[in-house]
Order: structure tokens, then C-alpha cells, then sequence
């Protein structure tokens, strides 16, 4: 669905508390998140207006949000 809101604790409500501390404790997932909640929301402004940027761009940026979703995922499971 199209502006739909993917964001890191969107997507991941269970790990709120370890989100927060991780985020507040370990700079490297604190710029990951950043940089994860960064790329959503600018995904979501470009559905919204009609994705005004190339399908090849579009797609670019969504696998950038799917890497850091994954290695932030595999963080969170790990505590680190």
C-alpha cells in the first residue's frame, strides 16, 4: 500500500524498549535507525506525491530501507 508507515518501531512494536535503549547506548544503531527512519519517511512522502523520481531510483531507495531493516533486525535480536 501506497504511504504506508514503515517505520523502525512500526515495524518492530515488541522491541520498543530495546529500540530506545540500543538507540540511546550504541551510536552506530542510533545512526542506523536514524538513517532507516529517514529513508522510510522519505519513501512515504514520494508514494504520497505520485513517485516523482525514476521506478529504478524508487527502487533503490526501498532496497537501501530493506538492508538496514535487516541488519537492525539482527541487531535488535542480538542486543548490539
Amino acid at each position: 500500500m501506497l504511504g504506508e508507515d514503515h517505520s523502525l518501531l512500526h515495524e518492530f512494536p515488541q522491541y520498543k524498549d530495546k529500540i530506545t535503549a540500543l538507540s540511546a547506548n550504541n551510536e552506530a544503531f542510533a545512526q542506523d535507525a536514524k538513517q532507516y527512519n529517514q529513508l522510510d519517511k522519505e519513501i512515504r512522502v514520494l508514494e504520497l506525491r505520485g513517485s516523482p523520481i525514476e521506478d529504478d531510483a524508487m527502487l533503490q531507495l526501498k532496497h537501501q530501507r530493506a538492508e538496514l531493516k535487516d541488519s537492525l533486525h539482527r541487531r535488535l535480536l542480538n542486543g548490539s
